[in-house]
């Protein structure tokens, strides 16, 4: 059975205890927390007291966690996810990824999950790419079995499944360097059908996100509303050895959360159905066979910790 999760940045209008609340009462099995300045700011005070709440009240909500960290203004108040790992000031990017792993240890996070940011226009592209990299690299330093998992994000300077496997081999290949897929941005931008881009990373999927998308279009859709066959979809999930969250991701659907969750659940819940009916009695015993390695939880005891209280938040 797929676990399937909701995004915190789809209830932005809401506490992140109220949230947390609702996303567990509708029936989810976690929730994609997104670290923003009204959930869970990495910058607060007391910060490793937060942190120990919200922990325990996932705990007591039974909602598994991942970790995102595309807050649009947290990190400066006029340039929308910026600083990124591209930017001249990219060391705040690199310091609040590190806070986001120190974080993701201390609620026993399944993953943390970050993209690679738009490439300004005065940065020469082989920069970026270093950039990148040595961005990505200093991440890493810090995750101690925490997953990462890289997202490919149209119109960003990584927007592939083809990018993450370039930027993955130029980092050396380490085992904690997985890949967040949105299901929707398959549909969006990459070549090959939705299903077969599942089955393509399934041996580093460690953290998958689920809306529906147009073809070349990047907005998040509510399921129906855009060209996806979900069952298929669900199918190839399901085959692939995958036991991580499969966390609904709209971002501006926030102004309805409640029903916009509910309907989600209830529609993926039948796609599921369907997938399994379409599937038949003995379809399975030959998937499994290619079945990958899927996502581990989040290693018990991570050494990763929060460092006493928080930092100043970064200037603009």
């Amino acid at each position: 059975m797929i676990r399937f999760g909701y995004g915190t940045n789809g209830f932005a209008n809401h506490r992140l205890s109220d949230a947390l609340d609702v996303i567990a009462d509708l029936g989810y099995a976690g929730a994609a927390l997104t670290l923003d300045h009204h959930h869970l700011d990495p910058y607060a005070d007391g910060l490793a007291r937060h942190v120990a709440a919200v922990a325990d009240r996932l705990r007591a909500l039974g909602l598994a966690v991942v970790v995102e960290t595309g807050a649009r203004f947290l990190l400066d108040p006029r340039r929308k996810h910026a600083p990124t790992l591209l930017d001249d000031d990219r060391d705040t990017r690199i310091d609040f990824l590190r806070r986001a792993v120190a974080i993701g240890a201390d609620l026993g996070a399944e993953a943390v999950s970050f993209w690679s940011g738009v490439r300004p226009a005065h940065v020469d592209p082989d920069l970026a790419w270093r950039r990148l990299v040595d961005g990505c690299a200093r991440v890493l330093e810090v995750a101690d079995g925490v997953p990462l998992g890289f997202e490919p994000e149209p119109g960003m300077l990584v927007e592939t499944i083809g990018g993450w496997r370039a930027l993955r081999a130029a980092l050396g290949a380490p085992d904690g360097f997985g890949i967040t897929l949105d299901i929707g941005h398959c549909r969006c931008n990459e070549p090959d059908p939705v299903p077969a881009c599942v089955a393509a990373v399934a041996d580093h999927l460690v953290n998958v996100q689920i809306d529906d998308m147009r073809r070349g279009t990047h907005e998040h859709l509510e399921f129906g509303e855009g060209e996806i066959d979900f069952p298929p979809v669900l199918r190839a999930l399901a085959d692939s050895g995958y036991r991580g969250l499969v966390a609904v991701e709209l971002p501006r659907h926030s102004h309805a959360a409640p029903d916009v969750a509910a309907r989600s659940l209830a529609f993926l819940r039948q796609a599921e159905a369907q997938a399994k009916a379409k599937a038949g009695a003995g379809a399975g015993a030959g998937a499994g066979a290619k079945a990958g390695a899927g996502t581990k939880a989040a290693a018990e005891g991570a050494s990763v910790r929060l460092e006493g209280e928080a930092r100043a938040r970064p200037p603009p």
